[in-house]
């Protein structure tokens, strides 16, 4: 989404405003975390002058993020698509911005997510390698695989399962465009809900019709847990994001053969997630199944 700029071409501050309502989930004198829910895009642009996630965040922290001002993105750290609900880190000093995006582009920080997918992918966990390249179709711009694109990298696990959905854990090295959503459709296991990335069809970038648009988004994606190394301490810091009931509704059907109705019982829940616990855990589960 374009952003919104000055007459000199520089991204103008968000616009303060307290309707938009924020979800906090952590918070620190250097650093915070948010809640997103699906549907809400992160900053301001064309569309959305006033009611992205930053024009909330503005109500509540417009002095300390002004003072970072553009060149530090007024504290935010990265994005999340809109479809996509979860966790979303915001700086609120200089020094913690530039520390916590250092580890951005050193690929330290670890970032995971839930999604729901439909079909089967090749495997109970792996790796896919596939680059990716972003282009342009109409007014929508995607991410389709391409010998000629960048890297982008996502290790994967599946948590549950039933005949047609999975529960999947994703931890991505690479930040790239909707790259969960292609490399899971890629793989022969779109993510439920994704209008656009399609199994052995081409995306569908066509607009979504006039009287859908009002009807929340269908994309079962969530962007669970990051970690990094704070700032000032240097100890590692987890944040969770809680799931949204529509995933969590998917998760009790993937386990409905074992008697699961609606959402997971937290014993449930916490027998999943333990999979997928600890630092890189992608990386043990291939030591541990040498």
């Amino acid at each position: 989404m374009p952003m919104v700029c000055d007459d000199r071409g520089v991204p103008a501050a968000p616009t303060a405003n307290a309707k938009v309502l924020v979800s906090e989930i952590y918070s620190d004198e250097d650093v915070f975390a948010l809640n997103k829910v699906a549907g809400m895009v992160t900053q301001p642009g064309i569309g959305h002058l006033n009611d992205s996630l930053m024009n909330g965040i503005f109500a509540k922290e417009r002095i300390a993020l002004t003072r970072l001002g553009t060149e530090r993105d007024y504290g935010l750290l990265h994005r999340l698509d809109r479809e996509t609900s979860g966790v979303i880190l915001v700086a609120r000093t200089a020094d913690a911005y530039d520390k916590i995006r250092g580890q951005f582009e050193a690929r330290t920080i670890e970032k995971t997510y839930l999604a729901i997918v439909r079909g089967r992918l090749p495997g109970v966990e792996g790796c896919c390698r596939q680059s990716l390249s972003e282009v342009r179709r109409g007014d929508m711009k995607i991410s389709v695989p391409s010998p000629r694109g960048e890297s982008a990298v996502t290790h994967w696990r599946v948590l549950a399962a039933s005949k047609e959905l999975a529960v999947v854990a994703c931890a991505i090295e690479t930040g790239k465009l909707h790259q969960i959503r292609s490399h899971m459709a890629y793989l022969g296991a779109p993510v439920e809900g994704d209008r656009v990335y399609r199994s052995l069809l081409p995306p569908n970038t066509s607009p979504l019709p006039s009287n859908q648009r009002h009807l929340p988004p269908t994309l079962r994606l969530h962007a669970w847990r990051i970690a990094f190394a704070h700032p000032k301490s240097g100890k590692r810091i987890e944040i969770e994001a809680p799931l949204p009931l529509n995933i969590l509704e998917l998760i009790g059907q993937c386990l409905s053969t074992q008697g699961t109705k609606g959402s997971p019982s937290i014993q449930a829940m916490q027998r999943i997630t333990a999979q997928i616990q600890g630092a890189n855990w992608w990386i043990k589960a291939k030591v541990k199944g040498k």
